[in-house]
């Protein structure tokens, strides 16, 4: 088995061994102890999908948040199609890189897809059969949805201009600086409930000593003031 880096931090493309003779050819598509050394942590899979799309077809850009986040584990069985990933995770040094890889029956490629990342995929060929695992369930309510065909990402799906076929939950998701700006309002969110956290918990400590007069004497700001 081998492993490559992407230009995305913790996506990996994987290329399983594969023995062939007269007969065909097997390989191992999934080994639980050869994928720990590979993403340095063991995953739980928990739920697998398939999907049987015509050329055209393009699937995502799709991801779930909290604690509904979902790592994924993608190959094709049958046909051929384009991976796309791009790192949308706050915090990472490779946020708002994107991956394209080609995967089909012929190379065997898996790509593993961290969470917080949004994933989709371009049928590039009829009766394309696109298998993936997942290490948490499908939860309506976490997913976030970027249309695929935003021109400000311009992802090149590989498909002949007029021919992409989306449907019509993607074709009315979020362009990408929509979903830039959402993102960011909730980061900015998350980091003053912290803080305001944060300060609660040092009033708690400090609220017992005999000097804390100097905390009782200052001023209120409001943690939310500009939000």
């Amino acid at each position: 088995m081998k492993i490559k880096k992407t230009e995305i931090s913790g996506c990996y493309v994987i290329q399983p061994r594969v023995f062939q003779d007269d007969r065909g050819c097997f390989h191992e598509s999934f080994n639980y102890e050869a994928f720990y050394k590979v993403v340095g942590r063991y995953i739980d899979f928990v739920q697998d999908n398939e999907s049987v799309s015509a050329y055209g077809v393009i699937r995502g850009l799709h991801a779930q948040t909290g604690v509904h986040a979902q790592a994924k584990l993608v190959r094709v069985v049958q046909g051929k199609a384009l991976d796309v990933v791009v790192d949308v995770r706050p915090n990472s040094p490779t946020f708002g890189n994107i991956v394209t890889r080609i995967l089909d029956t012929d190379n065997k490629k898996q790509l593993f897809v961290p969470k917080g990342c949004l994933h989709g995929f371009s049928a590039l060929e009829d009766n394309t059969v696109f298998s993936y695992k997942c290490d948490a369930y499908y939860n309506k309510m976490s997913e976030i949805n970027v249309n695929p065909l935003d021109p400000e990402l311009g992802i090149d799906w590989n498909i002949v201009s007029g021919l992409e076929v989306i449907s019509e939950k993607d074709e009315q998701a979020m362009s990408w600086s929509q979903f830039l700006e959402k993102s960011m309002a909730i980061n900015r969110r998350n980091n003053v409930l912290a803080k305001i956290d944060a300060d609660k918990q040092m009033d708690t400590v400090l609220g017992g000593r005999e000097e804390s007069e100097t905390f009782i004497n200052r001023p209120f700001i409001s943690s939310a003031q500009g939000m």
